[in-house]
């Protein structure tokens, strides 16, 4: 079979704590390593969700592997340091490191709420108005909810409340 074919691979599912969950059998589609999702293809077919769901779920390895790193990091290097600016530098260092992964952390959460939709076959579809959000949008961020214009909205409303 060539590369470029899409194949479907059924095998069954590995759970975590191999119990038979009664046999469900899950669909795997691999895909052609050049695939790019097109707007010439059905909006959200199956090799859409299987391209998305593979770049999410390298985003949130990267994110967890960057995690990882800054624990040992910080275990390592320790924060004591004889001299006071050394010591505030570290401090600051390790500080900086530590709020980003806490937005990594969030970031973490809105990963596995698209896997969720994709699971669902709800993914790229606005969760505001039910309408293609679009595949430009999706690859810039791949998280997406909302369409463009429902997030201007939504940043509109966000904007005139915090004024208040």
């Amino acid at each position: 079979m060539s590369s470029s074919k899409k194949i479907l691979e059924i095998k069954e599912e590995n759970f975590e704590n191999g119990a038979d969950r009664g046999g469900l059998l899950g669909n795997r589609i691999i895909l052609p390593e050049d695939y790019i999702p097109s707007v010439d293809e059905e909006f959200m077919n199956d090799n859409q969700l299987e391209y998305f769901r593979q770049k999410l779920l390298n985003w949130k390895s990267e994110l967890l592997e960057e995690a990882t790193d800054t624990k040992g990091t910080l275990s390592a290097e320790g924060l004591q340091r004889p001299d006071m600016a050394d010591r505030a530098q570290v401090e600051s260092d390790a500080s900086i490191q530590l709020r980003t992964r806490d937005r990594e952390r969030k970031l973490i959460s809105k990963i596995d709420a698209a896997l969720r939709r994709i699971d669902l076959k709800t993914y790229g579809y606005c969760e505001e108005t039910g309408e293609p959000i679009g595949l430009g949008r999706l690859k810039a961020r791949p998280i997406a909810s909302l369409s463009v214009d429902a997030q201007e909205r939504h940043e509109k409303m966000e904007k005139i409340h915090k004024d208040e």
